[in-house]
């Protein structure tokens, strides 16, 4: 019901900045909050940065002070800034987009298809 398309990911050397973005169509419902996770091989995916509708954020432990997300004012794109970047930073990044039903009770998640961060020398 919702497709997210994702762009910004690469090959960058250690230090360098990329910038993800993630654009949301298809809902027919209002986004309760947007976010990146990524996963390397091997390891879960993880949580690194998400932004409710209100424009509350929270950041993984890692990447707070070197990453920063936004989101524009129809809420329905976000974006990653991702600067300092190092060799752990490299993983599929994925665009999430959440909505609550409050009769339910429950999320509803939807997922982009990934996009490919590496950074190495």
């Amino acid at each position: 019901q919702v497709q997210l398309v994702e762009s910004g990911g690469g090959l960058v050397q250690p230090g360098g900045s990329l910038r993800l973005s993630c654009a949301a169509s298809g809902s027919s419902f209002s986004i309760n909050a947007m976010g990146w996770y990524r996963q390397a091989p091997g390891k879960q995916r993880e949580l690194v940065a998400a932004i409710t509708s209100g424009g509350s954020t929270n950041y993984a432990d890692s990447v707070k002070g070197r990453f920063t997300i936004s989101r524009n004012n129809a809420k329905n794109t976000v974006n990653l800034q991702m600067n300092s970047l190092k060799p752990e930073d490299t993983a599929v990044y994925y665009c999430n987009a959440r909505h609550y039903d409050p009769i339910a009770t429950m999320f509803y998640d939807y997922w982009g298809q990934g996009t490919q961060v590496t950074v190495s020398s």
